[in-house]
């Protein structure tokens, strides 16, 4: 069979032709063209088009042409399967799709920069592929640190690596004044939301939403609100004298419902269980 597509492959162009190579016709030839030759091409060599428009091997809803031949010829290899999904995130700029579709992208690209002659770029980019399907057929579940001694050394590592991160980070003087604004709002009860205080501090309110979890817990303006709120119910629950609708009101919380169900989302009990479970004194 001959199949024919654009020149200048990177992605798709290449995918497909490894393919059919290697699951489809061993004996396949691939020619590569100028996008306007295409069709005329195809007729000339007795040629199939691919990752053509208004063809029959092309892309379809959101998916791309390497999708097309596994659905067109019925091939229900696992790993081939996991590997469609790589090839399409980084196919159609969709890296979101797979961890490895920027990486695949990346090669590709860096590929196709240094190497002019398309039929030298397939060569070169079967050795991809093949590499590609051995890791998603046998690999995938392996970790390049194999030995426990290796692991343990890059784990002490990563920890080192966070803690000097946390320890550089120096807390900006409106992060400082922020903190002590929102203790005194828990304090006193007061309900001011992150564009109010974002003007007070004279600082926009986007870059204050975008910045604040860097220097309070990795948590957003409206969790980190919540969870001093339920700090703050957990001690007024040691209390006796306090009643659950109370302290819904002294935390800040619009009811007690309201109330409860945050509570119990936080800590994984309602509040009259919570205070049941607490030490005698």
């Amino acid at each position: 069979m001959n199949w024919i597509t654009r020149e200048r492959p990177k992605i798709d162009r290449i995918a497909c032709p490894w393919l059919i190579k290697r699951f489809i016709d061993p004996n396949a030839q691939i020619f590569f063209v100028p996008f306007d030759q295409v069709k005329a091409k195809a007729v000339e060599l007795d040629a199939t088009p691919f990752d053509i428009p208004e063809t029959e091997f092309t892309h379809y809803e959101d998916r791309c042409t390497f999708d097309f031949f596994l659905e067109k010829y019925e091939i229900q290899d696992p790993a081939l399967m996991d590997m469609a999904v790589i090839i399409r995130g980084a196919d159609t700029d969709a890296h979101s799709l797979a961890s490895q579709s920027s990486g695949l992208w990346a090669i590709s690209a860096g590929m196709a920069y240094n190497i002019t002659n398309d039929q030298e770029l397939l060569e070169k980019g079967m050795l991809i592929y093949d590499a590609l399907y051995s890791w998603a057929k046998h690999l995938q579940k392996q970790k390049h640190t194999q030995n426990p001694t290796e692991k343990l050394m890059l784990a002490v590592f990563n920890a080192y690596l966070d803690k000097q991160k946390t320890e550089n980070l120096k807390t900006p003087k409106w992060a400082k004044e922020l903190r002590e604004i929102i203790q005194d709002q828990i304090d006193t009860n007061l309900s001011l939301s992150l564009k109010e205080i974002s003007e007070g501090l004279q600082i926009h309110p986007s870059y204050v939403s975008r910045e604040f979890s860097k220097y309070f817990s990795n948590l957003s303006f409206g969790a980190y609100i919540r969870k001093l709120r339920i700090e703050k119910a957990m001690d007024l629950l040691a209390n006796p004298d306090h009643t659950l609708s109370e302290i819904a009101y002294l935390t800040g919380f619009s009811d007690q419902s309201h109330f409860n169900r945050i509570f119990k989302a936080q800590t994984g009990q309602n509040p009259s269980d919570f205070r049941k479970n607490l030490p005698k004194k």
